[in-house]
């Protein structure tokens, strides 16, 4: 442990590597190249020298910056590297395959970071473990049980199918929110737009008629008038409310429980997102168990992976009773967020011997009652969402042209 915690320190202190080609012959006379990632010309060198590589010419690349390394490019890699795995593909020649056949210069780079890690020796969880914010607790989790009872490649699928539900899952929550959303933000611009220029000139116009306006006329232009002077202070609100929420949600524990609190109570939506991260949970647990990861450290996953605070906080409470010997649905009972279905087939789960099993099957189901869910919310929001902006946009339009109807009504 104290030899990987120093190596961990060196690599964070020591110099940054660069990415070197080179050219060169082998024993028989033959040229030969290749990439390397080293600190220094002169490490190139002596690894080549001891790889019996002779008169090697070699050249600094430049490092273009390439693009952000996303989830799903670690979902695709996970399923390649597992693909090839089974295949019998040896370690070391599936992460040349992946790294030539990434079309992200970013993730090329990591990749063959790991594969050097490997390379001079640490395991593959080890090597992954360098690089938390592309490769979590949870993936080296599974990816070390793996190696320690020799099913690497049983794991690496498992863990591309784990990737791959959370990302089908995601993209639905996001698709379901993204409309609504979209749809609310334009509908903002056009009442700015309306409020800013269209009114005041509308305004100018009516001074000019000499007669009493409508009601709702002057509800608008007394809007209007208030927009128009105060409108870089409604705007900043509104940016300053956003970014503090936001700011205050990374840090702020007491904040992230009361948002996703929060959203769980909110109608319909609340539904699904309640669904997706039961999904989420069952799917981790049930990945990890099945992976021969004990349960109370499985546990210590499962909430983060879950994406809501409020079941980030029911999983420790979870852990904790289950590290004092209490059964796993008695915990989950406990803390008033699982629905009963849940907890039921989880007690079957445990009483057969078969949790991971079973674990699986509720996530399925969730995961089809999100989609479902999504299905049936985009079907409610078209209309919805139509009415809306008939109303408010309508609402605004009718107001302005009333004083012109009376006036077509005098003439």
């Amino acid at each position: 442990m104290a030899t990987t915690t120093q190596n961990r320190r060196k690599t964070a202190t020591g110099p940054k590597d660069s990415m070197y080609h080179w050219e060169g012959k082998d024993k028989t006379g033959k040229i030969i190249r290749g990439e390397m990632r080293a600190a220094g010309e002169a490490v190139v060198q002596a690894t080549l020298r001891r790889q019996g590589v002779f008169s090697p010419k070699i050249k600094k690349q430049k490092m273009s910056r390439g693009h952000k390394i996303t989830e799903k490019d670690i979902a695709l890699f996970t399923r390649q590297l597992a693909t090839m795995m089974k295949s019998g593909v040896p370690l070391l020649q599936a992460f040349d395959i992946g790294i030539k056949g990434s079309s992200n210069p970013s993730l090329a780079r990591l990749l063959n970071e790991v594969r050097s890690d490997v390379e001079t020796g640490s395991n593959l969880s080890q090597a992954f473990a360098k690089h938390p914010l592309h490769f979590d607790r949870l993936f080296c989790n599974l990816v070390a049980a793996g190696e320690q009872a020799g099913i690497l490649d049983n794991i690496l699928d498992r863990l591309a199918l784990y990737k791959e539900k959370m990302l089908a899952i995601k993209s639905k929550i996001k698709g379901a929110l993204f409309y609504p959303i979209a749809v609310i933000t334009v509908a903002f611009i056009v009442i700015a737009v309306i409020m800013l220029f269209v009114v005041p000139a509308f305004k100018d116009v009516f001074a000019n008629f000499g007669a009493d306006l409508p009601g709702p006329t002057l509800v608008v232009i007394a809007m209007s008038d208030f927009f128009v002077e105060w409108w870089y202070l409604i705007f900043g609100i509104i940016g300053g409310t956003i970014f503090t929420v936001a700011a205050l949600y990374k840090r702020s524990p007491a904040m992230q429980n009361a948002v996703d609190r929060g959203v769980l109570k909110l109608p319909v939506v609340g539904d699904i997102v309640r669904k997706a991260t039961i999904a989420r949970w069952a799917r981790t647990l049930s990945t990890m168990f099945a992976a021969g990861v004990p349960l109370v450290e499985a546990l210590d996953s499962v909430g983060g992976a879950a994406g809501n605070h409020v079941y980030l906080t029911a999983t420790r409470q979870i852990q904790t009773e289950v590290s004092t010997g209490t059964s796993l649905t008695v915990s989950m009972q406990n803390t008033n967020v699982f629905p009963t279905m849940v907890i039921q087939m989880a007690a079957i789960g445990e009483e057969s011997g078969q949790l991971d099993s079973m674990l699986g099957k509720i996530a399925d189901f969730f995961e089809q009652e999100v989609d479902d869910a999504v299905a049936a919310l985009s079907t409610l929001l078209e209309p919805l969402i139509m009415v809306f902006l008939g109303v408010v946009i309508g609402g605004l339009v009718v107001a302005m042209y009333l004083p012109i109807f009376k006036l077509g009504a005098v003439v």
